[in-house]
């Protein structure tokens, strides 16, 4: 095994980033099970020691989840309906332990095209936290994620923090997934969707994100736009269609052909939408 560090500063950690490249360590449920079976010998960067990057607060204009904010404790968290749809995405990250252990963060560095995170933080427009010796900056997760596995994280970069801006309207959320099973698997595809509540009970804002379909999760904009001005009820589900989905551009695999998982997609969209407009 190479060097392996553990600072208990953020400082601490972005000066031995800036020094040589690290892999970064934060939950371990993503680094480790992509090692077995060979010997580990990168050096390694063990953040999950920076109090720093944990918590969740309330800021004026949004929310803050800090980078190494377990799963678990998001779902216990007090927070609004417009995150239900990630705290259903927490319960569907492997299973308990894993959720005691991995973090949002650590997910959306991940940049797995089918973790489960990331739709559903798509669909709330949010942010990344980025800190390095030489400065901050913000990005959002839909340009930080490029492709399957790969990020516009520099390599003296950390993720610090999560933001979630504060929407005008009343908003609800949701998300679905299907497997080959109900729980610890891998998805065939996924939805997270939102729906800002306009006074007059029309949709003033959506938002839909799919995942696994795609080398990264992708927002359908046409069929957001398509739901604008509609009264939210149980019939917003059939403003779907196939068209709307034509961002997507799923695999074939073991766990489904590319036909089966457009058609499951439409499904859980239509889904995710009904449920919304019985929600609201």
């Amino acid at each position: 095994m190479g060097d392996y560090l553990q600072p208990k500063t953020l400082d601490d950690a972005l000066a031995a980033l800036a020094a040589k490249p690290y892999v970064l360590l934060a939950g371990g449920t993503d680094l480790y099970p992509a090692r077995v079976g060979r010997p580990f010998d990168e050096d390694v960067l063990d953040i999950s020691r920076l109090d720093d990057l944990r918590g969740i607060s309330e800021q004026e204009d949004h929310f803050r989840l800090g980078a190494l904010t377990t799963w678990s404790e998001l779902i216990e968290a007090d927070l609004p309906p417009m995150f239900d749809g990630l705290r259903l995405a927490a319960r569907e990250v492997g299973g308990v332990q894993i959720q005691n252990a991995g973090t949002i963060a650590g997910n959306i560095c991940n940049a797995s095209p089918a973790a489960d995170g990331v739709p559903p933080l798509l669909t709330l427009n949010a942010e990344l936290e980025m800190a390095a010796s030489r400065g901050t900056s913000v990005i959002p997760v839909e340009k930080f994620i490029i492709n399957n596995r790969q990020t516009r994280r520099a390599q003296d970069e950390i993720v610090t923090a999560i933001r979630v801006p504060k929407p005008s309207q009343a908003t609800t959320s949701t998300f679905l997934k299907l497997g080959a099973r109900r729980y610890l698997v891998i998805s065939i595809a996924m939805v997270a969707a939102v729906l800002e509540r306009a006074e007059d009970g029309t949709v003033a804002a959506a938002r839909i994100a799919v995942g696994s379909c795609s080398a990264k999760a992708q927002r359908l904009r046409l069929l957001e736009r398509a739901l604008i001005g509609q009264p939210i009820s149980p019939d917003l589900a059939a403003i779907a269609e196939p068209a709307h989905l034509s961002r997507l551009a799923p695999i074939d695999d073991v766990r489904g052909t590319a036909e089966y998982r457009l058609d499951a997609a439409l499904t859980l969209v239509r889904r995710a939408l009904a449920r919304l407009g019985e929600d609201s």
